[in-house]
Formats: structure tokens, sequence, C-alpha cells
């Protein structure tokens, strides 16, 4: 009998406790945010905040994966096969108004979260190649980014501006950051583009092993740029941010934001929002040295698609939307 009493208490225990494990589980939510390659700046950023977020929001599951970048990541926010992702405000604008890559298929789920940091269109030489200006890179073997990736839609749009298109390269090969940086230390490629915040992972370790040129963007065409799209603005790369750079570099920038659906509950945005800039800013500060743009007063900056409304109840709490005055009431009628 004392056998048999022990294995009936036994058996009630261990239900209790894969109930108790069960009920925890489901208590739990999984998030995901979906980065870039692991040669580029969303990808150690993702996996510093998402860490942040999970240790300031325990009942939600952060996770950061490697992505294909901004326009891969709209589709699948689109698809709802993730969550949420970072992703360049130009192609977040694309994707919500069914523009250019997105014409068949608007992303128009897509809700904003935050602006990060400034992403910088980096283009890189072998410095063997005679390459100097971006007029130079006609008749080159040329390195665009991922296909159907933010960095792809950079370089169509500059190269629009100059008036070339694919064809006017020797050959044309997509790949990742550090797929180009390979191609160019390997001489199987002369020129790519990278659009990343700066330092970025894959054109530090390139400018180590083969001697590079980094190539300014002309003033006028900077100006053309600007004014046609104006989610871009100039910027200069500092010299001395890469190995061997001895001049300051002019180029174009556009915002690296964190978007989300619009089916994510807004008490999970609103946590996530709170947790970004109450804990996860400082640990991006900390370890990346793009990680010191990420700044609350630029949480609104380009802002490309509709705020998410978990977001915006963080941002009027602490005053960053300004609350609506009271409407007076009507005076009434005699």
């Amino acid at each position: 009998m004392k056998k048999r009493a022990f294995l009936v208490v036994s058996i009630v225990l261990a239900l209790t406790l894969v109930l108790a494990g069960t009920s925890i589980a489901q208590q739990k939510k999984f998030f995901v945010i979906s980065t870039g390659g692991t040669g580029g700046t969303y990808y150690p950023l993702g996996g510093i905040l998402a860490q942040a977020l999970t240790e300031k929001v325990p009942e939600v599951v952060t996770t950061a994966q490697a992505g294909q970048a901004s326009v891969a990541n709209c589709n699948l926010i689109r698809d709802k096969q993730i969550e949420s992702a970072f992703v360049q405000s130009n192609v977040a604008f694309n994707a919500y108004n069914g523009v250019d890559q997105f014409k068949d298929k608007p992303a128009k789920n897509l809700r904003f979260i935050a602006s990060l940091y400034p992403e910088t269109i980096q283009i890189v030489a072998r410095a063997d190649s005679g390459i100097k200006t971006v007029k130079d890179i006609k008749g080159k073997r040329l390195v665009p980014g991922d296909r159907g990736s933010g960095t792809e839609v950079d370089t169509l749009n500059v190269l629009g501006v100059y008036g070339y298109t694919y064809k006017d390269f020797a050959g044309v090969d997509w790949l990742s950051f550090s797929g180009a940086a390979q191609r160019l230390q390997d001489k199987q490629a002369d020129v790519t583009f990278t659009t990343a915040g700066w330092p970025t992972a894959a054109i530090q370790e390139l400018a180590i092993s083969a001697k590079i040129m980094l190539v300014p963007i002309d003033e006028a065409k900077i100006k053309d740029l600007t004014k046609k799209y104006p989610f871009y603005s100039r910027i200069i790369i500092p010299k001395g941010t890469y190995k061997d750079q001895e001049k300051d570099v002019a180029t174009i920038t556009t915002m690296a934001q964190w978007v989300v659906g619009a089916e994510v509950p807004d008490e999970v945005v609103y946590k996530l929002t709170k947790a970004l800039w109450e804990t996860g800013a400082a640990k991006m500060a900390q370890a990346h040295a793009q990680g010191k743009n990420v700044q609350i007063k630029t949480a609104l900056a380009g802002m490309a698609v509709p705020l998410h409304p978990g977001a915006e109840k963080y941002y009027k709490e602490v005053g960053v939307i300004k609350a609506e005055p009271a409407k007076k009431a009507a005076p009434k009628k005699k």
C-alpha cells in the first residue's frame, strides 16, 4: 500500500510540475528581430538589443537572427513569418507604399518602432583598380550587395544619377558584405557598395588584407540624390575610419529603423520600446561605434511608415510626442 501511495503521489507531483511548466511556457511570448548578414552592422547590434530586451522583459523571449537585410526583412514581416526587423528607411517607405520591387506586393502591415542610427552608403574599391571617383567604376566588375537588399536599392539609385545601369559593367555579382569583401580580396571584383553603419566589420577586415580606396560621391551628385530621394542626406566618413584612409570621404546616408508587424499586440511593443530606451540603447553604445548614435532624440527621425500604437504610447509618456491639448468644451447655449 505504501508503495502504491508513493507512486500515486509521485505521478500527481510530476503532472503538477508538467502543468506548471506548460503554464509558464504559455505565458512567454517569442519575438524575432531579423537583422542582416554577419559582416554588417545590423547583426551585432540586433544581438545586443535582443539580449537586453529579454533581460528587461523576461516574459517576451527576444531573439535576433541573421537575415538578408532590408528588402527580405520587409517581405518576411508582410508574410507574418517574423515579428520585427531592422530595415533602411528608404526600403521601408517603398515596401509600405508598394514602390519599385514592392509594386505588386506592398507590406501594408509595416509599423515603426524607432530610428536607430544613420546607415552610410560606402563605395569600396581595390586600390589597384584605378578607381578614384564613381565615374571610374564604369566597365569594372561590380558587387552591388545582396540581390534585392537595401544596399542594392542604394547602388541603383547612385548609379542612376550617374546615368549607369548594370549593362555598363564588365560583370555584376550579388553577394553579402562578407562575400563582396572576399571577392575584392581575391581580385575577382573591383568595387562594391555597402550600406551600413561605419565602421563596418567586413570593410575593416578587407582593409587589413588588401589596400582599398573609399570612393567619394561627387558633391553635385549628392545634391541630385538628396533632392530626388528626401530620405538621403549628405554625410562625411572621417579619415582614419578604415586602415590607410587618409582623407574624409563625402557620401550619403539613410536611417536604420526597427519596424514591426501591425499584428503584434500594443502592450508587447510598448514594453519592448520602453526597454530599448531604458536599457538596450546604452548596451549598444557600449558594444559598437554605431550604438552611440542610437539616441531617443532621433527616435522618430525619417519615420517612413506609420508608428505602432504601442511605441506611440511610450513616446507620449516620455514627451517625445507632445500630447495634444485638450479641447475646450463649447459654451452652453442659454
